[in-house]
């Protein structure tokens, strides 16, 4: 059976020492959230997750979720977990107390995410969706809609969803043929049919309410022409309870290779009265607040499936006994020794350690900026932070999900044929793990927003900031005894983005074509150089935690000898992306169509 514990020494670690959360409490409205006290709600979200959520995580997936008369009913469990959930106000943890929130930074949100799609990632995708609409109602919602909304989805009493995909139009949304007819008192009519809607009916929460994308009478064609509506399950009452159902069912649920606790639903809209979330025609606007908060939570989810997937793989390296290992016996007195002793064995679990842990360090970076971004005092700090956030979120998403799902299968290779057997787990991190690649913009789309998007703007300020931290703290650490050698690869790497970027730059806009043949590569070479960078980072604070004899040493030293393993064995790699690039567009669109 498998098992988890969350691994609060390394968020500890990360938070108080390489990324000083201390320095939140200092922002507007965070006065109240001082490290201890941040210490005090992740402990409360750890036990949550390992006691309550993980143990569901197997039997949810066996159970699955149920359509009955268009109703769908999600596992055993999962209605007590999630009442007991609200009521641990973990829903409410990081919105605005003006509705009823708890208001503590994103940050805290950023690591509770983690934890909980470790412990029961089809779980943590119903308040996820929920926390998405709420922010996109927060940012462009009337007064009105917010009064009448936000309290209940921030209580957990009501669900949300984001509703954009259709059966014709998948990342062209511009081609969607929802439509929204005025209905009078401000209210409008929405028809169509939206699929792969994630959390689109459940008998978690009393009401569900849907952020619609759909076209009004006189939209303009493509993007342009697209509307955000709020459409919920049950009309509101003027009190405020549940009034009338409303035009939206359900058809179908998917049946999908992992997180089969998580329904994903075929929603019809049939004349379904709904309201106008900020502009007309401006919904992509309102919709993208939603989307890049998704994101950075997909992020999250190849990261905490990575980190479960290790652990288990990691006790049962040091339980199986299998083979003696190469420069002799290191278990005499047993019939063999344990399977980690053999080099590939290690090789396969420190790859998933060094890159768990510099994701995270990066995650959690990034969750800082959103806090600074919105609460610091000076716009140009306020600034420096969108920039980062915004560069970052396409890489997040691609980056730890692309990792996440190959080090689910290194995990499952570590146990060879017990992988492959279902009471072990370790298969279904895997099938869980390889949807995250896919929604909320596959990953290559991700990529292409980083080239296409993020590279050009403003002139290529924010790959250029970029570029100056991650030389500033390579410069540092360069005079620094014990660092000059990672100092020294990273630096190297940095150049070669740096080079990568210069010829995108050059040829993508003569020639759009190197610029998609390349955009994945360089989504990754730019993924292992942030990852290479937070390694930096930690590698400087534990050296000095060290030198100066402060924490615990075993702790620090193998921070030092991971750091190691991750410059001399995965940044080398960032050698073969930038030779890729270099390749040019050329040998992939060569072929003729009738010739593949």
């Amino acid at each position: 059976m498998p098992t988890y514990t969350a691994p609060l020494d390394d968020i500890r670690y990360l938070l108080h020492e390489v990324h000083d959360i201390g320095q939140l409490a200092a922002l507007p409205g965070f006065e109240d959230a001082t490290p201890a006290m941040i210490d005090e709600v992740l402990a409360g979200g750890a036990t949550f997750c390992e006691d309550v959520l993980f143990p569901l995580n197997q039997s949810g997936d066996a159970e699955g979720v149920h359509l009955d008369h268009g109703e769908v009913r999600t596992p055993s469990g999962f209605k007590a977990a999630y009442t007991r959930y609200t009521a641990d106000g973990w829903t409410a943890i990081s919105a605005e107390p003006t509705y009823g929130g708890t208001g503590l930074p994103e940050m805290v949100r950023f690591v509770i995410e983690e934890m909980l799609c470790s412990a029961n990632l089809s779980f943590s995708m119903y308040p996820g969706l929920s926390h998405g609409a709420y922010s996109a109602l927060m940012s462009h919602g009337s007064e009105e809609l917010k009064q009448r909304f936000l309290p209940k989805l921030i209580d957990g009493t009501w669900g949300g969803t984001m509703c954009l995909t259709e059966a014709h139009a998948g990342t062209d949304l511009g081609i969607l043929t929802t439509k929204a007819e005025p209905a009078g008192d401000g209210a409008y009519r929405i028809t169509g049919q939206k699929i792969f809607i994630s959390a689109g009916e459940h008998d978690l929460t009393e009401n569900i309410v849907h952020l619609v994308l759909a076209k009004l009478p006189d939209a303009p064609g493509g993007t342009k022409g697209i509307s955000l509506f709020l459409v919920p399950k049950f009309l509101p009452t003027e009190e405020g309870g549940l009034g009338t159902r409303n035009g939206v069912t359900c058809g179908s649920v998917e049946h999908k290779m992992g997180i089969k606790a998580s329904a994903t639903c075929v929603l019809n809209f049939d004349n379904a009265i709904g309201w106008l979330v900020g502009e007309p025609h401006k919904g992509m606007r309102a919709m993208f607040v939603m989307m890049n908060g998704a994101r950075l939570a997909v992020g999250l989810q190849g990261l905490g499936l990575s980190e479960v997937a290790y652990q288990n793989a990691l006790a049962y390296a040091k339980e199986r006994l299998q083979g003696r290992a190469l420069t002799g016996p290191k278990n005499p007195d047993g019939p063999a020794d344990a399977i980690l002793v053999h080099p590939d064995v290690r090789k396969g679990l420190l790859r998933i350690k060094a890159l768990n842990e510099g994701m995270r360090s990066l995650a959690y970076w990034v969750g800082i900026r959103i806090d600074l971004e919105h609460r610091h005092p000076d716009a140009a700090v306020r600034q420096d932070a969108a920039d980062m956030v915004a560069l970052m979120t396409p890489v997040l998403k691609a980056f730890l999900t692309d990792k996440g799902f190959e080090n689910t299968n290194i995990a499952l290779q570590t146990l060879g044929g017990h992988g492959y057997i279902r009471e072990y787990g370790i298969e279904q991190y895997v099938r869980d793990a390889r949807i995250a690649q896919i929604y909320e913009g596959t990953n290559a789309v991700q990529a292409l927003d980083l080239v296409g998007r993020k590279l050009p703007m403003d002139g290529g300020r924010l790959v250029r900031r970029f570029f100056e931290i991650v030389k500033g703290d390579v410069d540092t650490a360069a005079a620094v005894g014990g660092l000059e050698d990672f100092a020294k690869a990273l630096g190297g790497s940095l150049y070669q983005l740096q080079k990568a970027t210069m010829l995108l730059a050059a040829r993508g806009f003569a020639n759009p074509d190197e610029a998609g043949a390349a955009a994945s590569e360089y989504l990754h070479l730019m993924g292992y150089v942030a990852v290479g960078w937070q390694w930096l980072r930690m590698a400087t604070v534990s050296q000095q935690r060290l030198a100066a004899g402060q924490g615990e040493r075993r702790f620090h030293d193998a921070k030092l000898k991971t750091a190691r393993f991750f410059f001399a064995r995965l940044l080398p790699e960032t050698a073969t992306l930038l030779a890729a690039i270099q390749s040019g567009a050329a040998p992939i669109m060569a072929l003729a169509v009738d010739e593949f």
